[in-house]
């Protein structure tokens, strides 16, 4: 097995500026960078990622926490997280985390202490103010993504606006009998949308519509929307003429439902959303895109450059730009609906 001198050997410098060569720390030449790089491809040399951690105090390791790997927008946010990650050589550890607090404390006083993480990811947690403490107990980088992290730096959309913004527009067409749809019931990473059920609720109050604001919750899914939307429409007195939902995922849900029960979108039941996933193009869904493995790239840049040196940016949300993708699911009620 070759070794650091026999690199150092083979590129004419010393074991120092060798081991600074291959790791990134402190200054060498760039000639020198790439003399060293080439000898210790010639060699077959793979640096001792524990030697280099004694040494440097770095673990080249980013934690990453989240309720769910499984659901589309957080396996987006993950795999732009990794994507950026090993483009500039670090690895990731991922912990599914929910809303069981002895979980929580195990993960934060023993997984992510032993791991020797060099920074923390908090995706689509729903952390209040009081929970954050271990997080930042760890004296790391930390930085969230989707669900607002108190004290950290969070990228996502501002999901108020969002819906807002959605719910405008079905307003602007000349609906006034609105349904809003989803929103989680078991409490877990549900910071979201709440926060898009209250855009709603605000963007309603505004137009003076709010006795034609209607809201079903249901879990964050295609099967539960169906459901909760067959069943809203069945015990309904009056059919709302438009659903302003909370994920693309559950308005396909509504969709579905509304020809289960003979309606046509958008002659007699405008839908739309946020999230643009991949699904929506499918069922010609208006929507607002989010972008989740942009947001998840977007983190893992923020906390690399922390690690590089830079200043950390303040806490609060990095907001990304809304714009609605227009498609056929939204058009002015029909006459016999108004």
């Amino acid at each position: 097995m070759k070794s650091l001198a026999d690199v150092a050997r083979l590129a004419g410098v010393s074991k120092a500026t060798a081991s600074r060569a291959l790791s990134g720390t402190g200054y060498v030449s760039e000639r020198t960078r790439l003399l060293v790089t080439q000898a210790a491809l010639d060699l077959g040399y793979v640096a001792s990622t524990n030697a280099a951690s004694l040494v440097t105090g770095r673990t080249r390791n980013i934690g990453v926490v989240s309720p769910y790997i499984n659901r589309w927008f957080f396996a987006e946010v993950i795999d732009g997280v990794e994507e950026a990650l090993l483009e500039d050589g670090y690895d990731l550890t991922l912990y599914r985390l929910r809303g069981d607090a002895d979980q929580r404390a195990r993960v934060f006083d023993y997984f992510l202490v032993r791991k020797r993480v060099d920074a923390v990811i908090a995706v689509g947690m729903d952390f209040a103010s009081d929970d954050v403490g271990p997080l930042f107990s760890l004296r790391k980088p930390v930085v969230g993504v989707g669900s607002q992290l108190p004290g950290a730096t969070t990228v996502g959309i501002d999901d108020i606006a969002a819906s807002r913004l959605i719910t405008r527009h079905l307003i602007d067409l000349g609906h006034r009998r609105i349904l809003h749809l989803g929103g989680p019931i078991d409490g877990t990473a549900t910071a979201v949308h709440s926060r898009r059920r209250e855009g709603f609720r605000l963007e309603m109050a505004s137009a003076g519509l709010s006795e034609g604001a209607d809201v079903a919750p249901c879990e964050m899914t295609t099967a539960e929307a169906y459901t909760a939307v067959l069943e809203f429409l069945e015990r309904a007195e009056t059919l709302p003429t438009a659903i302003a939902a909370a994920s693309d995922e559950v308005a396909v849900g509504a969709i579905l439902a509304a020809r289960t029960r003979g309606l046509t979108v958008p002659e007699d039941l405008s839908v739309i959303a946020i999230d643009d996933h991949p699904l929506s193009a499918l069922f010609d869904l208006t929507t607002v895109a989010q972008a989740p493995s942009k947001q998840g790239r977007a983190a893992a840049r923020l906390v690399l450059g922390i690690l590089a040196g830079a200043t950390p940016t303040a806490p609060g949300l990095i907001a990304a730009p809304l714009e609605i993708t227009y498609r056929g699911s939204t058009a002015a009620p029909s006459s016999t609906s108004r």
